[in-house]
């Protein structure tokens, strides 16, 4: 399988978490040290609390994907490795965060790191976490969010991009949700979309690419040049 990753991006991003977490907590600390300090002067500490939270929130958001190791493209490597050549997957290459074109079709990857049992709620068309710690989910953004949209975004996304390629027929657009926490416990079967653990990527891809559904291999090459096989460092 070849990787292309955007390096760049990635060291950018790894930056901005780094910087934003600091600031925050330096922030935060003088909030409160004005609101002991001074406390006639409240509003300047309530400035600072907003401030810090939002700089945290910020700084949790990608550090969770661009600091703490391994990161979610590196998640969806190990899942993969093992795939030929056939394959490329791309991180932060294409309009979406992770990518794979082969002959199991055109993937948009979808990584999360929660543990805990996830399902999908047909009545609100929605992916949940079952249980879970509160705390955590608000201030440590564990939520799933909300998958669907962000799916309907993503393939949109894709369709105007393949468009630019002339005399294309744009292939399905699939998708998959991967859960890579060792605790995560997978009850979605009824999920519109594959909804799986990490660990059973890599079967459900071989079996596509054996499916009628398989692509060509003159779409695979032209998606693939399309995007490049070279990592953007």
């Amino acid at each position: 399988m070849i990787v292309v990753r955007n390096e760049r991006l990635i060291r950018r991003n790894k930056k901005i978490g780094n910087i934003s977490g600091l600031l925050s907590i330096i922030i935060l600390g003088l909030g409160m040290y004005v609101s002991f300090r001074f406390q006639e002067q409240i509003g300047y500490s309530l400035a600072a609390l907003v401030l810090g939270f939002s700089l945290s929130q910020v700084g949790i958001f990608y550090t969770n994907r661009f600091v703490k190791s391994p990161r979610p493209d590196e998640e969806l490597d190990a899942a993969l490795k093992g795939l030929d050549d056939e394959y490329a997957l791309y991180h932060y290459q294409s309009p979406v965060n992770h990518l794979l074109v082969g002959p199991a079709g055109v993937w948009v990857l979808y990584p999360f790191p929660q543990k805990g049992k996830i399902i999908f709620d047909e009545k609100k068309g929605r992916w949940k976490k079952i249980g879970g710690n509160l705390y955590l989910r608000f201030f440590a953004q564990d939520s799933l969010g909300r998958p669907d949209k962000e799916i309907k975004f993503s393939q949109e996304r894709m369709h105007k991009e393949l468009e630019k390629i002339p005399e294309f027929e744009i292939p399905e657009i699939k998708s998959a949700l991967v859960f890579s926490n060792e605790n995560a416990e997978i009850e979605a079967e009824n999920a519109p979309v594959p909804t799986l653990h990490a660990r059973q990527l890599k079967k459900l891809i071989r079996k596509e690419a054996k499916g009628v559904a398989s692509l060509p291999n003159y779409t695979v090459k032209t998606v693939q040049d399309y995007f490049g096989l070279e990592s953007n460092t």
